[in-house]
């Protein structure tokens, strides 16, 4: 990858004037890409679901997250007087880059929730410049929100912001709508503070970064006019914060899971969110050392092109992940994290030292999201064992997203390029199957899961004759996955490891150390090592060079694996999993696998204090 070096990557983000400073830093390179009535950002040329007119007025409306709080906070920033010039033109119906009229499920209305935010939060910025017309063609504008469908998950919020923002501008707004939005999103609360985004949705980032991040908004706004709602929404919140704190590690970065990760730093906007909302699960300390921490993680990853935008991507740019909906100025939607620049200077937010991640369990179960969580915390290593769902959706690589074993703030996780093999495939984390003609498929749903205590069981179905059955035992550096498979036709099968990185810039040329045999394949760098044993089944070990860009953290993988053949019938493989950041005493670990006993009736994994036994009538 290039190396240069952007102020923001000097910024050492510690002070209030040095994240005053980190928000201009982010959107002052847009200046030039404005159109000729700044009512659009046309600052890239790939496309997404929707029109490059859409696209731009996305970009637009993306930097108010950014803005909006750093006016309200009582900054100052060179770019308003650009937005309000776009405003004003983008929502004049007689100019040529008026946004239009809105229908049903359209991406505008995902855009107009920005609007509501700064009617809500700088109302005297962004109303009181207006004159009359101007008024009416903003308020007409944006309250055709009122009027159309949209999705029914995060979405519904949108028309809710709008409104909280009519309603704090002191302008008419539709009551009924909030009301009904908001008892509707309920329908997809589960429990210890969990969403699932929708009815029989996933839980990903779009519980804290949406559907929390908007509640404790509207609880921050609405405390006095719906005290019941307010409280409801922080409790929630508090109960959230207990369990999302698992996701972060201590250098500061977070656990890659789910659709929609180009948002990058939103990761951290629900702590943003708390502190505006003045909700203290943990001390204010620690809560700012989670937030902080993630920012500057962020911003010391190559996240900028050379010009200082934010590209589509991971920790790197890479259009293979992207969803259908990134557009260039998508990535820009992460600046909703700087709404505690919102607070003001004497809060004790800006006073109050950083603390540290407090003490947490090595191992905890998550069963909102059907994840057992492990940590490492002197090597900031996060790793998510994941049984999956029983219903699946249309987005991209959703298999990927959220079907994977095993998903690591380390070694993140890969996505499928084409369809031809392994190397295409970039099967990590994953039991690729094919049907003896090098096209594989990995797990897109469940039929059925379960999590314990220290396992998670799956069941899936890649073919109507083939039957997969998967237990994880769960733990770092070691897991085990023991399958049974049950099928009426010749497959392949492969089951990978984690995809390690090839390279990296601090050792450069730096060679892989290889242990392969008949059994094993483990390799190592000093960055990290990720390995895989054979403990009982025909099979091969095998190292698989995915296709470059196929993986979220690192552009060129290993990925060690184990390869069978199965004709019909019921066949069990037993493997042992092992993946560590670092390279001090990995040879010692290795050698340390979990003792595992496989008899007629059954197989005992003993893995530290714990025994596990999985009988063998599949």
């Amino acid at each position: 990858m290039a190396e240069y070096e952007l102020p923001i990557h000097r910024n050492p983000l510690n002070s209030r004037e040095d994240f005053v400073e980190a928000v201009k830093q982010v959107v002052n390179p847009l200046r030039q890409y404005y159109s000729a009535g700044k009512a659009h950002l046309e600052i890239g040329n790939t496309g997404a679901s929707y029109s490059s007119s859409i696209a731009g007025l996305e970009g637009f409306s993306r930097v108010l997250w950014g803005l909006v709080p750093l006016l309200a906070g009582g900054g100052k920033s060179e770019l308003w007087d650009v937005c309000l010039q776009g405003i004003k033109n983008g929502t004049n119906p007689a100019h040529d880059e008026y946004w239009g009229g809105i229908s049903n499920f359209d991406q505008r209305a995902v855009e107009m929730a920005a609007f509501g935010y700064a009617l809500a939060l700088i109302p005297d910025k962004i109303w009181s410049p207006l004159n009359d017309e101007e008024k009416e063609n903003l308020y007409s504008w944006l309250n055709q929100i009122n009027h159309i469908n949209v999705y029914d998950c995060n979405w519904l919020f949108f028309p809710v912001v709008v409104n909280l923002g009519f309603k704090q501008a002191g302008l008419p707004f539709n009551e009924q709508k909030i009301k009904e939005n908001l008892e509707r999103i309920d329908a997809f609360y589960l429990e210890d503070g969990w969403y699932a985004d929708g009815v029989d949705a996933h839980c990903d980032y779009y519980g804290p970064f949406a559907i929390h991040f908007y509640s404790l908004i509207y609880a921050r706004l609405m405390k006095e006019d719906d005290p019941v709602r307010a409280q409801k929404y922080k409790s929630r919140a508090k109960s959230f914060a207990k369990e999302f704190i698992y996701w972060f590690a201590k250098d500061g970065s977070a656990l890659p899971y789910g659709r929609s990760l180009t948002y990058r730093f939103s990761q951290s906007a629900f702590w943003s969110a708390l502190v505006f909302a003045e909700v203290e699960p943990f001390s204010l300390g620690v809560i700012k050392g989670i937030l902080l921490g993630n920012l500057r993680w962020w911003f010391k990853q190559p996240i900028f092109d050379s010009s200082g935008l934010l590209t589509v991507g991971y920790r790197y740019p890479n259009l293979v992940m992207a969803e259908n909906y990134n557009a260039p100025g998508s990535p820009y939607w992460a600046l909703k994290t700087f709404i505690f620049l919102a607070l003001p200077k004497e809060h004790p937010f800006w006073q109050v030292e950083e603390e540290s991640l407090p003490s947490l369990e090595e191992k905890i179960v998550q069963q909102s999201p059907h994840f057992i969580l492990c940590r490492n915390e002197e090597q900031s290593h996060v790793v998510a064992f994941n049984a999956g769902y029983k219903h699946t959706n249309e987005h991209s690589h959703v298999a990927s997203k959220y079907e994977k074993f095993a998903y690591s703030n380390v070694f993140g996780f890969s996505v499928q390029k084409g369809d031809w093999g392994l190397s295409q495939g970039a099967f990590d984390s994953m039991l690729a199957v094919s049907e003896d003609d090098n096209i594989y498929r990995g797990k897109r749903k469940c039929e059925e899961y379960e999590v314990t205590e220290h396992t998670i069981y799956t069941r899936w179905k890649p073919w109507n004759d083939v039957d997969i059955k998967t237990w994880l035992i769960a733990g770092t550096p070691w897991h085990i996955r023991v399958h049974c498979i049950i099928t009426g036709r010749k497959i392949d099968v492969a089951d990978g490891g984690f995809a390690l990185g090839l390279e990296k810039k601090e050792y450069k040329g730096q060679q892989a150390e290889i242990i392969q045999n008949s059994q094993e394949s483990l390799v190592v760098y000093p960055w990290g090592a990720s390995g895989i044993k054979s403990i009982y089944g025909d099979s091969q070990p095998e190292l698989i060079y995915p296709n470059a860009n196929t993986n979220l953290i690192h552009d060129r993988t290993v990925i060690p694996a184990i390869k069978a053949s199965f004709k019909s019938g019921k066949h069990w493989l037993v493997h042992a999993v092992f993946g560590e950041p670092g390279s001090v005493n990995i040879k010692q670990k290795w050698k340390n696998c979990p003792k595992i006993e496989v008899t007629d009736g059954e197989i005992i994994i003993r893995q530290g204090t714990e025994k596990i036994v999985i009988p063998t009538e599949c």
